[in-house]
């Protein structure tokens, strides 16, 4: 199948990023502060006895969402790249993906994973990833901006293909409407799934797990 061409994961129609015997790549993204890389070290923690994972982490300056994970020790260490954008972080993810490419690709011929999770740096609600680095995108969202966000809408929020609001614990503080959240999320998604939760409750991110793990088993038949 030509990277171009389409492949129906989970009802989902998404581009084929890496052709039929590649992993499956999976874009998460959001404003900073959101929680994508608490995601991420969940979901190595969750997975990483079932499938092997590798990582890519964006920054523009440093190296600290990598360096987190690794101290973490969600992975070993060297199945997590950091690359630093030097530019706005969705530049690298959408525009010129050349230094995400290079750091995915050098991953899976090292480790040949089931699954890649490339991180972004944060950005606001028109990041969105290139079709051509990733085959499907998470968005993290969390409540402390106010319930007023979803329906803002933004490509971030309205084309992702899993909507996560991170951080409903957090709600009662600030004065966050969660009902009002997943109504105007219902809404402007037109059908695409959102997952409300607290990772810091619920450390495993078990919604995210169980949409995940079906499109990684799609992607390996």
């Amino acid at each position: 199948m030509h990277r171009d061409d389409l492949a129906e994961i989970n009802g989902t129609h998404l581009p084929s990023a890496a052709g039929p015997a590649g992993p499956l790549r999976i874009g998460i993204g959001g404003p900073v502060g959101g929680g994508k890389t608490a995601l991420v070290a969940a979901l190595c923690r969750a997975l990483r006895d079932r499938l092997s994972l590798v990582v890519v982490t964006n920054d523009i300056y440093t190296e600290e969402d990598a360096e987190f994970l690794r101290r973490h020790g969600v992975l070993p260490d060297e199945r997590i790249e950091a690359v630093r954008t030097g530019c706005c972080p969705h530049t690298a993810i959408r525009d010129d993906i050349t230094a995400n490419l290079d750091a995915v690709e050098d991953l899976v011929a090292r480790h040949d994973p089931d699954l890649v999770l490339v991180e972004s740096g944060g950005d606001n609600l028109t990041a969105t990833f290139s079709y051509g680095l990733v085959h499907a995108q998470i968005f993290v969202l969390d409540v402390a901006g106010g319930d007023k966000v979803p329906r803002k809408g933004g490509p971030g929020v309205t084309r992702s293909d899993l909507l996560v609001i991170n951080k409903i614990d957090l709600a009662p503080l600030v004065g966050a409407d969660l009902d009002v959240m997943r109504t105007d999320a219902e809404k402007v998604r037109e059908g695409r799934p959102t997952v409300l939760t607290s990772l810091r409750e619920r450390p495993d991110a078990a919604p995210i797990v169980e949409w995940l793990v079906p499109q990684v088993q799609a992607r390996r038949a």
